[in-house]
């Protein structure tokens, strides 16, 4: 039986959501830094102003706006402008390197690119120049007409820029410069629709190129409504200051805020997660709770400082496991699936049931088999991928993720597919073994996931050497991380001296399941020994 569709009290689409919440909320803090904060109303007017510019310059409904901050209040009112006209919105990883954002934007299609000037101490212009092929060589402001990016047109820059390519632009919400009046943004956004698209989330895909995951509107807001809803009810005086360490390009960031326009929680946030800031930050705005991964809960408490912090409005941080998806796990070590890309980074509006993914029957709970979804709370699709590739003919989406049920809940076990997910991350195999593989010394480089504690999924690459070649691991690992983003980088790494150590299939191709079972066998003989 198909789930409900909700209502939420109002059309939902994020620009009334933003609309409404300034009438709710106005005067209280909707994102707060050390160095800066910002309101609803605020966020709301500025994101007006914004959205007059972008029109001024001919973006509208359907036209691909790239993102490219990192958290902060020009996130969120760039973010929140591209929204409230229909766009469809790209947010991009600021720890990518220039070869991952230009294959981004080439696949996105993306016509605008919007960025700040510098970026957690890097030249931004100077990181897009390496990115986007021509750029540098651009007398002027866009229109550009580039081979290489075929559909980019122009590239915004919130700030001071020296480049003759650049498009400034202000975020501030106090010049614009288009004769964009307030009655003609409110008519366009009356027709943009729950149904529209509203953002696209890439994240690793299997083929190791970047899959992008397009959700609506509607899923947006009314999955994201449960999670605000959920903080102000767990909150004394119902007004939920939440520290999210989930980066907003990424759907953990894309949760929260939508939670935030919802419920008016207020979000604190670092451009950067370091332990002692977060403290700080905790402290000083008496946070009530923390959206981050395990780990980085776990690296707060255990910093020097911690014990002589005054924590008592955060109980999360004074007691308890630092991963909550462990709570009342029905088998102790497993955690609760956490969400997906796919689903808004949680399980509202998604009906789940668990297949034996040989034959496709449904098993009964504590059951391990492969977890179907499907629900209002899903994805639309991929995108440049029909319908067909994505969902079966029942409008099941197959997730390659190995789980059981337990009172409704999935709990996750790893994967059946190659695709690694670590930290909230999906990591491609293949992306990371061809740049290995092109690493000098290594004639074979085989990725994959183990089980971790509080990554979920740990990506170790096995190399193979040339014959007579001694590997440097630790330079491998340097080389990798200059042209990989961070999360993509192996944490552990094996040698394999011979290749006829390998096990092999009669394909030809190596048999990484024999292989992982080898691995397996030879970590718990050496936890063992300890």
């Amino acid at each position: 039986m198909a789930l409900e569709v909700p209502d939420v009290g109002y059309k939902a689409t994020l620009g009334e959501a933003v609309r409404r919440a300034a009438r709710l909320f106005g005067d209280r803090d909707f994102i707060v830094m050390p160095d800066r904060r910002m309101t609803f109303a605020d966020a709301e007017h500025r994101s007006r102003e914004l959205a007059k510019t972008f029109l001024g310059a001919g973006l509208g409904k359907g036209s691909r706006i790239g993102v490219f901050f990192t958290y902060g209040p020009e996130f969120v009112v760039a973010w929140l402008a591209a929204l409230r006209i229909g766009a469809l919105v790209m947010p991009f990883s600021t720890i990518y390197k220039p070869a991952e954002l230009r294959k981004v934007l080439r696949i996105g299609d993306v016509h605008t690119l919007i960025a700040p000037p510098a970026l957690l101490g890097h030249d931004v212009a100077e990181f897009l120049e390496e990115a986007i092929p021509g750029l540098a060589g651009q007398a002027a402001p866009g229109p550009y007409f580039l081979t290489d990016m075929p559909y980019l047109r122009d590239v915004w820059i919130a700030g001071a820029v020296d480049r003759a390519w650049a498009t400034p632009v202000d975020l501030s919400g106090t010049s614009s410069v288009t004769p964009v009046s307030d009655e003609l943004v409110a008519a366009l956004e009356a027709e943009v629709v729950p149904a529209d698209l509203a953002q696209v989330v890439y994240t690793s895909g299997s083929s190791a190129l970047p899959k992008g995951v397009v959700h609506s509107h509607s899923s947006i807001v009314r999955t994201t409504a449960a999670f605000g809803d959920l903080s102000q009810a767990a909150t004394p005086d119902g007004k939920p200051r939440v520290l999210c360490g989930f980066p907003f390009f990424w759907i953990g960031g894309t949760l929260v805020l939508g939670g935030a326009l919802h419920s008016g929680l207020t979000m604190l946030c670092l451009e950067r997660f370091e332990a002692e800031a977060a403290l700080d930050l905790v402290e000083k705005e008496r946070a009530t709770s923390v959206a981050a991964w395990p780990s980085l809960i776990q690296s707060m408490r255990s910093h020097p400082t911690y014990a002589g912090r005054d924590l008592s409005s955060c109980p999360m941080l004074i007691g308890g496991p630092s991963d909550i998806a462990l709570v009342d796990s029905p088998v102790p070590g497993i955690p609760g699936h956490r969400g997906m890309s796919e689903t808004v980074g949680n399980w509202n509006g998604v009906e789940r049931k668990v297949v034996d993914p040989d034959v496709g029957e449904a098993l009964p709970d504590m059951e391990e088999g492969e977890l179907l979804i499907r629900g209002y709370g899903l994805m639309q699709g991929y995108y440049k991928r029909e319908r067909e590739e994505v969902f079966d003919a029942d409008g099941w989406f197959h997730t390659g993720d190995r789980v059981f049920i337990y009172q409704n809940r999935p709990y996750f076990k790893g994967r059946y597919y190659e695709m690694i997910k670590s930290r909230g991350a999906n990591v491609s195999p293949r992306e990371v073994e061809l740049l290995l593989e092109s690493l000098p010394g290594v004639a074979h480089a085989l990725v994959m996931g183990f089980p971790h504690p509080t990554m979920e999924e740990e990506v170790t690459a096995v190399v193979v050497p040339v014959p007579g070649y001694q590997l440097d691991l630790k330079a491998l690992e340097t080389q990798a991380r200059a042209e990989l983003s961070s999360f993509k980088v192996p944490t552990r790494w094996e040698v394999i001296e011979q290749e006829s150590d390998i096990p092999w299939l009669g394909s030809g191709k190596p048999d990484k399941l024999k292989l992982r079972g080898i691995l397996l066998e030879s970590m718990a003989a050496a936890e063992l020994r300890r």
